[in-house]
């Protein structure tokens, strides 16, 4: 089997597709300036993108991880996530309050899906 490695850098790659799986890299927001809708927004549209160029979507999503800067902030991001998941195609999910990489990221959210 071959792997598949999209936008790759010295340090990851925001997609790894192996063995029918497609394993992305955590996504933050491209503007951390708004709030944890705004950025789960935009995190949501980065790994609809991300799916496509693996040949998959949403509802294959397999597994997802969430980790927000503050839990307070969990039913904010569970609104835009509600909406954004396909009724019946809900994946298996973790969600936990971590301090991000750098301040202004309110949320991170990684996916595994099957391709």
């Amino acid at each position: 089997m071959q792997i598949k490695r999209y936008e790759s850098g010295k340090r990851m790659s925001q997609t790894v597709v192996y063995g029918g799986f497609a394993f992305l890299a955590g996504q933050v927001a491209s503007d951390p300036s708004q709030d944890v809708k705004g950025q789960t927004e935009q995190i949501l549209k980065k790994i609809d993108a991300l799916l496509e160029q693996a040949g998959s979507d949403k509802t294959k999503i397999l597994s997802a991880s969430i980790w927000l800067a503050d839990y307070k902030t969990f039913n904010e991001m569970n609104e835009v996530w509600d909406a954004w998941v396909p009724e019946g195609d809900a994946p298996a999910r973790a969600c936990v309050e971590s301090k991000l990489a750098f301040p202004q990221y309110t949320v991170e959210i990684a996916v595994i899906a099957a391709v």
